[in-house]
């Protein structure tokens, strides 16, 4: 009987504990109603607002998230200092900042991805589908997340790349611009009038239709080669893989047309060979018909 007394006793103690923080409870569910309308009507506005600004749709929903977020832990620190007086906004944020830094060192690997992830949306360089290089990954861009970044390599493979890898290093945005310059080498013999055929070659570019003509073609004779003097050929075309690999063909073509027409020779590898003994030449007729006599 004392243990029934007892929970009793509790029971009521409870009661009339609960009934004295009625106002201040009914306080905080008025706080709490307030801040969910407050967070609809900014989350609402700032659709609205960065709506109109360029900023990728995920970029814009994580920025929603975050104010939502934000009131939302505000409005509950005021409910909490209400119903508790003991409770002071100081003490939770105390309580939250040691939590943040434990659960920081736990998943420093997820945070660093996902501020990587927000810087790489804001910088606006790279979008959905540019084709990038980056140390050994070249593909194209499929998806941007928060944590990863999606690529598909340029034979059908798809690559998750975490976003800190692509911060951290150097990343080349291919087709950034819808135009880049390419180049080929082509070898052309010594005996060649290097005037004339720089201008067969200028020539032969200029008339590739893959070839953009707004821009220089430029021919330069770069080095002496073991049996050729070679000429760097650049030109400006898309920056598109297939039409980088498209001009190059139809420019390759091109020129080697060309300098047949021109009778100039696209020499083959030569070599002279230097013997310190003299070589003596057979002659397997005259050895024979000796023999015979």
């Amino acid at each position: 009987m004392d243990v029934i007394k007892i929970l009793f006793r509790r029971v009521q103690e409870l009661a009339a504990e609960f009934i004295r923080l009625l106002p201040q409870l009914s306080i905080a569910i008025i706080v709490i109603a307030a801040t969910f309308i407050l967070a609809r009507f900014a989350r609402h506005f700032a659709e609205r607002l960065l709506g109109r600004t360029e900023l990728r749709g995920t970029l814009v929903n994580l920025f929603e998230t975050l104010i939502s977020v934000l009131i939302w832990l505000i409005g509950l620190l005021i409910s909490a200092s209400i119903v508790f007086p003991g409770v002071t906004p100081a003490n939770i944020l105390a309580v939250l900042g040691l939590g943040s830094v434990a659960v920081g060192f736990a998943f420093k690997d997820i945070f660093e991805n996902f501020l990587a992830g927000v810087l790489i949306m804001l910088r606006k360089q790279m979008r959905i589908g540019d084709v990038i290089e980056c140390e050994d990954l070249e593909g194209r861009v499929e998806m941007i997340s928060l944590r990863d970044t999606h690529l598909r390599h340029l034979t059908g493979e798809l690559v998750i790349v975490p976003n800190a890898f692509l911060f951290k290093n150097p990343v080349t945005v291919i087709t950034q611009r819808a135009i880049r310059r390419h180049s080929v080498e082509v070898g052309i013999a010594y005996d060649v009038d290097l005037d004339a055929a720089r201008q067969v070659i200028a020539d032969a570019v200029k008339d590739c239709s893959t070839v953009r003509a707004d821009q220089k073609v430029e021919v330069f004779a770069k080095e002496f080669a073991d049996s050729s003097i070679t000429f760097l050929v650049r030109w400006w075309a898309g920056s598109k893989p297939v039409d980088a690999h498209a001009s190059r063909d139809e420019v390759v073509r091109g020129i080697k047309r060309a300098l047949d027409a021109a009778g100039i020779e696209i020499p083959f590898p030569y070599r002279t060979l230097t013997f310190k003994e003299p070589l003596p030449i057979a002659r397997p007729e005259r050895d024979r018909d000796a023999a015979k006599s």
